[in-house]
Formats: C-alpha cells, structure tokens, sequence
C-alpha cells in the first residue's frame, strides 16, 4: 500500500526495523533535548505528516525499550490518527520512572503500525445474543 508523507523532520522516513516488523519507529524532531522529569507528560513533535487511504488509521504505540529500560510511555495508547487528518504527527510521552530522561533529537520514541478499520451502522434494539460468557468481565473467569 502507498502513503503519501511530508517530511519536514531533519530524518529519514519511518522505516520498519525487520522484514516482519508490524510498526515503523517515529523520531524526534527537535531543535534541542527535551528532559521529561517523572510523571511529567509532554508533547514531542516529529515533523512527519500523511495522508492515509480511507478505511485505514494509523496507531502511535509506546516502544518496549524504552518503556523497558526508561519507563517511558505514550499516555493515549495506542493513539489514533485517522484518515483525515493532515497535521504533523505528535507523542505525548510519559515518564513513568523515578528518574528524569532526555529525548534528543532523532531519538526513536514510538512505532507507528497502519492498519485497516471497519465502520459500524447502529442497528437498535432490545436485545442481544446469549452466549456463554454473558455479562461477565473484569475477572469474571477468576484466572490470573
């Protein structure tokens, strides 16, 4: 599938890692470090920006390294882009750790994975379907 995208950033286009990779990492595009002291949430631009095909969205979700080794996290994940939009693809990270982290530019800070989605068409009414499970949900099948 064709994308089109704008790069305004000082990188290279998003690139998946390995033949197999599901996500494409984004970067950071800065001017200067940005340090995201614990529990703190900011908002780090990457100077990309597309134009996905309808029926698809793009998900923006955390990288396990850095949530790993940094606790480092997106706080709406995943995040969705939709269709329509044509702004510039922004992060909200988050440190979750007890100790600041800086994020220079270039820094690889999430994966972004397009996929495809459905629409829905309501159809009311008064009841639904049996089935085995029913109603039951958060814990219900008491398994860890």
């Amino acid at each position: 599938m064709k994308v089109k995208i704008v790069n305004q950033s000082k990188h290279n286009l998003p690139e998946y890692a390995t033949p197999y990779s599901a996500g494409m990492d984004l970067r950071a595009n800065l001017d200067a470090p940005v340090t995201l002291n614990p529990l703190e949430r900011k908002l780090i631009p990457t100077g990309i920006f597309i134009e996905l095909p309808v029926g698809f969205e793009a998900q923006i979700r955390p990288r396990s390294g850095l949530a790993f080794k940094h606790g480092i996290s997106i706080v709406n994940t995943p995040g969705t882009i939709d269709a329509d939009y044509r702004g510039e693809i922004k992060v909200i990270l988050v440190n979750l750790s007890d100790i600041p982290f800086d994020i220079n530019d270039g820094e690889r800070i999430c994966q972004m994975v397009i996929a495809a989605h459905a629409r829905v068409e309501w159809e009311e009414t008064d009841t639904l379907e049996n089935t085995d499970r029913g109603a039951g949900g958060f814990g219900h099948t008491g398994k860890n």
